[in-house]
């Protein structure tokens, strides 16, 4: 049984050619490196000739800045946080205190200071520094923060 040898058979059967349009191809060979070795660095740099028909790109548009988000407070707010939307909300039931949990009352009587604000798919939140007490700053909702108006405050 012989095997017909040709070069117009490819090992793929429905590959078609493709020509591509003309370009310069330019190779640099850089010597080895002079602690001996036997290995060659190749640099290849393909670019398209003036004549080729592509058509040219078309003229890039300025991006658009992204539109500032409006936030309700400003950084440095002094706030602090109203205590019946704060012992309705999930934030509160999240923490698993039990009711009337006395070891959080400074978010109520204290001031807070606004860190950062940032707008999440579940709306505006404040990150919160509540001033003289040793704790965590906290993300909440802005919608049960009272905006403070001045720096010098009464405890409740």
């Amino acid at each position: 049984m012989a095997i017909a040898s040709s070069s117009s058979f490819s090992s793929f059967p429905y590959t078609k050619t493709h020509t591509p349009s003309p370009t310069t191809i330019t190779t640099k060979v850089i010597p080895p490196p002079a602690g001996g070795g036997s290995r060659f660095c190749f640099s290849i740099k393909c670019v398209k000739s003036p004549d080729s028909t592509d058509p040219p790109p078309p003229a890039a548009a300025a991006p658009k800045a992204p539109k500032k988000p409006v936030y309700s407070m400003k950084k440095g707010q002094i706030v602090r946080v109203e205590k019946e939307k704060y012992l309705n909300s999930i934030n509160y039931l999240s923490v698993g205190h039990p009711p009337y949990y006395k070891g959080l009352d400074y978010i109520y009587e204290d001031r807070g200071e606004v860190l950062d604000i940032r707008i999440f798919e579940t709306g505006e939140y404040a990150l919160i520094a509540w001033i003289g007490v040793p704790t965590a700053p906290a993300w909440l909702p802005t919608d049960m923060l009272i905006k403070s108006d001045k720096l010098d405050y009464e405890r409740i």
